[in-house]
């Protein structure tokens, strides 16, 4: 049978995500990222409006402190991830979800030292779009604690730098970039 490429055909009682063709689960799989970041978005506006920006910010970090070891395990044993390495986490990170919805470059430095750059971020341009400095809490009160919280899943020895974070001077502008570096 030939592989769907949409679901525009008749109700399928049985239907499996295999019956679709690798670039459609593709790009399914870049809508439940998307549908990931969103559900992140709206849940800490809807905290934020209800108890405020302080106490939304701490469920924030809690809840993805959280969620980064929910999430590397799982990643991590799925895809047969070997290691606790800087190498193992850019792997990780290559397959998260919020890693889907952006663009981003790795450069291996060494197996022991490794530059991640973000060219696009959404969260980034819709905190921009706002308009309201969010994107300097988010980008660097929120982002930090979490690259660490993702880099200890691996080992807790991993360094985290942040290089570059907003606010930019254009559009053009990186959006951030993070150093991980494990040992000399």
């Amino acid at each position: 049978m030939k592989k769907l490429s949409d679901y525009s055909g008749e109700f399928r009682p049985e239907l499996k995500l295999s019956d679709f063709s690798p670039d459609t689960l593709a790009e399914l799989l870049k809508l439940y990222a998307k549908l990931y970041i969103a559900l992140d978005g709206l849940w800490y506006l809807t905290v934020k409006e209800r108890v405020g920006d302080k106490e939304a910010l701490a469920c924030d970090i809690q809840a993805w402190e959280s969620t980064c070891k929910y999430e590397m395990a799982r990643i991590k044993r799925q895809l047969k991830i070997r290691g606790n390495d800087v190498i193992a986490l850019m792997k990780a990170f290559q397959i998260c979800p919020w890693c889907l919805v952006m663009k981003f470059n790795i450069e291996i430095k060494s197996k022991n030292k490794a530059l991640f750059t973000v060219t696009y971020c959404p969260t980034l341009d819709a905190l921009e779009a706002e308009g309201k400095g969010r994107e300097d809490e988010i980008c660097n009160i929120v982002d930090p604690k979490i690259m660490k919280a993702y880099a200890t899943f691996f080992s807790p020895d991993i360094e985290v730098k942040c290089l570059k974070s907003p606010p930019r001077k254009s559009k053009d502008d990186i959006c951030c970039q993070w150093e991980f570096s494990l040992g000399s």
